[in-house]
């Protein structure tokens, strides 16, 4: 059985805490063993109240034997002292994997367990997180990022997308699929998919423009033009551009690529499958297309971040 630890503060985000912890139990739930045993702690054993102002009852960090270690988010000011500092650094040696929801990056990258990293913080705080932290190396537009042993996370919900990822490294993609469709949530968001991107699906309020962006999601490996587009919604096509944009704020052609482009990066950084295919399958057509869609959005082209990622060990 492994152990979770999940480390929480003086007005820590409830969500944060219950997310991941309900995924774990989920896989439980699925592999119909106690594969998990999730475990709340404080820097002294006591009650912590959330930021609802709910009590958590929490152990010591310092009595913990831990498989992972999740820092919980809350409140960046005060950072811990450089005591409790000390204790993280000793409880995640004692561990083997080390994790943060939201901004309990800022807590970890107090302890320097951030130091020389990928890291991935709520998209408010990324730019705080590398202004204070400047040897974090910080990816604000990611749900979820690994370096090694250790694992950040966006902010809140996407705490539950690294909780599957855990579980998805521990038990295969069936049981963590299978805990997702448990949850009711989308399984899953990879790590490299777009904060923003992710979040693009909520902004309209009109609900023709919501259709169209569920119907190019569902059919973002075939032709996807503007006029396709509009008449799957009924609308003109002049009509449909301008609601589109005043709606999310940019092109349809922009959406469109946004949506492959995260989805070929979750099969570039969790399979090895070629490029060519991946490119294919997601509605670039080919591989030159989807290289100038990645520089466009993430900066780099596939093969770097292939690259990247296959350093640490992380692509099959």
């Amino acid at each position: 059985m492994k152990a979770i630890g999940f480390y929480v503060s003086p007005r820590f985000q409830m969500l944060d805490l219950a997310g991941p912890a309900a995924v774990f139990e989920g896989a439980n739930d699925q592999l119909g063993t106690p594969a998990y045993r999730v475990h709340v702690l404080a820097a002294d054993a006591g009650a912590v109240t959330n930021s609802l102002g709910m009590a958590a009852a929490a152990a010591s960090l310092d009595d913990a034997v831990l498989d992972t270690l999740v820092v919980v988010g809350g409140p960046i000011d005060p950072p811990p002292s450089v005591g409790v500092q000390g204790r993280l650094v000793k409880a995640s040696r004692r561990s083997r994997r080390v994790a943060s929801v939201c901004t309990g990056a800022f807590t970890l990258a107090a302890a320097g367990l951030l130091d020389g990293r990928r890291a991935t913080t709520h998209w408010r705080y990324a730019a705080r997180l590398q202004r204070d932290y400047p040897s974090v190396r910080v990816e604000a537009d990611r749900i979820f990022c690994r370096d090694g042993k250790v694992w950040t996370s966006a902010g809140i919900a996407a705490g539950i997308d690294l909780a599957l990822a855990l579980i998805e490294e521990d038990h295969g993609f069936a049981i963590a699929k299978a805990v997702a469709q448990h949850l009711v949530v989308y399984h899953r968001r990879h790590g490299g998919q777009s904060q923003f991107a992710a979040s693009v699906d909520l902004a309209p309020k009109n609900d023709r423009i919501v259709a169209a962006l569920g119907y190019a999601r569902d059919h973002v490996a075939e032709a996807l033009t503007v006029e396709r587009l509009a008449e799957a919604v009924g609308m003109s096509l002049r009509q449909f551009s301008r609601a589109f944009r005043a709606q999310t704020g940019t092109t349809p052609a922009r959406v469109v690529e946004r949506l492959r482009a995260d989805l070929a990066r979750g099969r570039i950084e969790t399979t090895a499958e070629p490029v060519e295919r991946i490119a294919e399958a997601v509605g670039f057509g080919d591989a030159e297309n989807m290289r100038r869609a990645f520089i466009r959005v993430y900066g780099q082209p596939p093969q770097s971040i292939r690259r990247g990622i296959r350093s640490q060990g992380a692509v099959p």
